[in-house]
């Protein structure tokens, strides 16, 4: 049976207000002489409109994400990177959003997983003066936004379920400079799966008495993906990084990662991995020519000719440009999955049974050592694994918090 069609629906006023009305632009002027319209300056400067019906959440969340100047560390279209829609499916498939909508709690996930700053609280848990005081502090400030679900009833609209408010603001230190997991690969999702639930059975259940044991363990039972989820990584970040006109703020954060791939490979937890992994005869190299070879890397090699050496003290591909000074290095198998080896929770490790290896496994995941740059990088990986999890088991409601 068809529907019939509409053209615009005229809200109630009061409560509601035309923004474009005069009463609307009376209170505009006011707010903005007593300095209470800070926010709205860089919200309207990328302001977006939803594309589906059931979109509003995705599209609040991205409008406030490129307000905030967050970089989601992957390519929207051509060569940009920018928050869209399409991009926001980590906690949610958009088939499922598009057709049923998405809950507070999983918009509240999305925003915690594209690297925001973020405070969430139900209706039902703060009051209404905590929501002025809130909004207050929004509107006199351009670095923090409100996103807000409330009871639609009153203007005559469906009245949604959750409801609540969250403050999103923009981190010291953008997370993820070198290790952005995106659900947008598959492979991630069935990789995390088996860190978070096979790991700490399998080293439990099977005699473990070294270090490269462990790795053994844990490596030969990895996913059949793994291999696609490297090279999905190694295109990522070539295709991303490989640029002869960056401007100083790309540079810099070019800088920043590869001061991190460097902190990464002076870990001890890396060495084991390496020796481990070179042990075994594992292609390192396999998932860079791969990248290399599609089409996109093809275009971007063919602006740029390049040499190419591997390094083989860290199995890791190097690329020198022409007329370059520096040499860019990109992640590979071994510093991969070191990292996600210590993006685990320490309980991981828990079940193994030889107390003093326990302990030298203890030591080799432990931050205390790092470099902050290291122990962001690896928090950030933690709380992408338990916001997975969270919403995986349709938890993300339950616990509206960043993962500790």
């Amino acid at each position: 049976m068809s529907t019939a069609s509409l053209y615009r629906r005229f809200l109630p006023s009061p409560p509601a207000i035309d923004f474009a009305s005069v009463e609307g632009k009376r209170i505009f002027n006011e707010a903005l002489q007593k300095g209470t319209m800070e926010g709205f300056f860089r919200l309207i400067s990328y302001f977006q409109t939803q594309s589906e019906p059931a979109y509003c959440g995705l599209a609040s969340l991205s409008m406030v994400l490129n307000s905030l100047s967050i970089d989601p560390g992957r390519k929207w279209k051509g060569p940009w990177r920018w928050f869209d829609e399409s991009m926001l499916e980590c906690c949610e498939p958009l088939e499922i959003v598009k057709d049923k909508g998405i809950t507070f709690g999983k918009v509240v996930c999305l925003a915690h997983s594209s690297g925001a700053k973020v405070q969430a609280f139900r209706t039902t848990q703060s009051t209404i003066d905590d929501f002025r005081k809130y909004v207050f502090k929004c509107s006199t400030s351009d670095n923090c936004h409100m996103i807000s679900t409330y009871h639609r009833g009153v203007f005559k609209q469906s009245t949604g379920r959750h409801r609540g408010f969250m403050l999103i603001s923009r981190p010291h230190r953008e997370p993820g400079l070198l290790y952005t997991l995106s659900c947008k690969d598959e492979s991630w999702t069935s990789i995390a799966k088996y860190l978070k639930e096979d790991v700490p059975l399998l080293v439990s259940s099977q005699h473990v008495d070294t270090i490269e044991r462990i790795l053994d363990v844990v490596f030969k039972s990895l996913p059949s993906n793994f291999n696609q989820f490297i090279r999905w990584m190694a295109e990522i970040r070539r295709t991303e990084d490989i640029n002869q006109n960056l401007s100083s703020e790309e540079e810099s954060r070019l800088d920043l990662k590869q001061e991190l791939l460097k902190q990464v490979q002076e870990t001890e937890l890396f060495k084991h991995v390496e020796k481990f992994l070179f042990s075994v005869g594992y292609e390192d190299n396999q998932a860079y020519v791969l990248a290399k070879a599609g089409s996109q890397g093809s275009e971007i090699l063919s602006e740029t000719e390049s040499d190419e050496s591997c390094c083989s003290e860290t199995c890791v591909k190097c690329i020198k440009g022409v007329g370059e000074d520096k040499v860019k290095t990109y992640p590979s198998g071994n510093d991969v999955f070191t990292a996600l080896l210590l993006a685990l929770p320490p309980q991981t490790w828990s079940g193994i049974k030889d107390q003093s290896l326990l302990q030298e496994m203890k030591q080799l995941i432990s931050m205390v050592s790092f470099p902050t740059l290291l122990q962001q990088e690896v928090l950030h990986l933690r709380r992408q694994l338990q916001l997975l999890k969270r919403c995986q088991e349709n938890k993300e409601d339950e616990d509206l918090s960043a993962p500790a």
